[in-house]
């Protein structure tokens, strides 16, 4: 295992939900040499500020958690902008990485990378096997244009460039807009506003039948710690492998988690189904053997979770 206590460490998109949950956790863990720039501060789509902010800072590990994300309205919606923003994020970020000697990255990308009918659980080696699924083929294609620059970066240069495909994330900091929210937090937000307003039922879209897997953000943070202090490149590509799965290896229908969410909440209407809407794929359930055998393993159960998430929430999304 290395030592990074004092590499200095920049974390890309630390004010979202993955990048904040990064920060706190390698705060927790006794790492201080970390830096930060806010959107503000640097657009990651503009090739020259990102290599003028590398030569001044010389990150030594980077973490690439910056991305334009949504769900499956936002990701069919702004389709132009998911594969380009995403496209010049980590192609700008991983070549200034390159051109200034940065030690390691950690490329975060999603489980959508996966064909929409691979074979469930979905394996690393699958990446690429058959088609995507329409409604996010543009964020998927740019992710996995992420692990090929890690990858080819490794072949050619020998970069330590490594790249962890998280399955479904929520937890603090998520974002809870119906119009470009994920699942979770969606369904979390309209149970509460049923709730608030005493409405007698709430709307999902689809059957309700897919199956989705869900991890704590907090949970892939410690994942991307254990990644950066014990897995190298070498190692991950001589197991024939791009990147690394991380998940809980479980996974519930959508009706199912309406129904936990609802409980958690404390709706007591009627839960109803709008078929004319897109389910998306069918099921997308991780195969974590690997990241497992090799020392990691979720911690937070899919209950706790969402009870801590909607205490976030109230405290931060709500106008009492």
């Amino acid at each position: 295992m290395m030592n990074y206590k004092n590499k200095k460490i920049y974390v890309a998109g630390h004010n979202g939900m993955v990048g904040s949950a990064i920060m706190r956790a390698l705060q927790k863990n006794g790492y201080e040499n970390l830096i930060t720039k806010s959107f503000t501060e640097l657009d990651l789509r503009r090739q020259s500020d990102v290599e003028k902010f590398f030569r001044q800072e010389k990150p030594e590990i980077v973490i690439v958690a910056a991305a334009k994300v949504g769900g499956i309205l936002a990701n069919n919606t702004y389709r132009a902008e998911f594969i380009y923003d995403n496209l010049m994020i980590e192609a700008n970020l991983i070549h200034a990485s390159y051109l200034n000697n940065t030690e390691k990255i950690i490329f975060l990308g999603s489980s959508c990378i996966y064909p929409k009918l691979a074979p469930q659980p979905l394996k690393e080696e699958y990446l690429l096997s058959g088609y995507l699924e329409f409604t996010n083929e543009p964020y998927a294609i740019a992710k996995i244009a992420g692990i090929k620059l890690c990858e080819n970066y490794f072949r050619q240069y020998g970069c330590n460039f490594i790249s962890a495909m998280p399955t479904n994330l929520y937890g603090p900091n998520d974002n809870f807009d119906l119009q470009t929210s994920h699942v979770l937090p969606a369904l979390i937000r309209k149970f509460h506003e049923a709730k608030t307003q005493e409405l007698s039922s709430v709307t999902i879209w689809g059957t309700g039948k897919p199956l989705r897997e869900f991890l704590y953000v907090d949970d892939l943070a410690e994942a991307i710690i254990f990644m950066m202090e014990s897995i190298d490149a070498k190692n991950l590509y001589n197991l024939g492998i791009t990147h690394l799965n991380v998940g809980s290896g479980k996974d519930i229908s959508i009706s199912d988690l309406a129904n936990l969410v609802a409980q958690i909440i404390g709706f007591k209407g009627k839960i109803e189904y709008d078929l004319s809407k897109p389910d998306g794929t069918p099921r997308k359930l991780m195969d974590v053997s690997r990241i497992n055998s090799l020392g990691w393993k979720y911690k937070t159960e899919l209950e706790e979770g969402i009870k801590l998430t909607y205490e976030w929430f109230l405290k931060n999304s709500v106008k009492n």
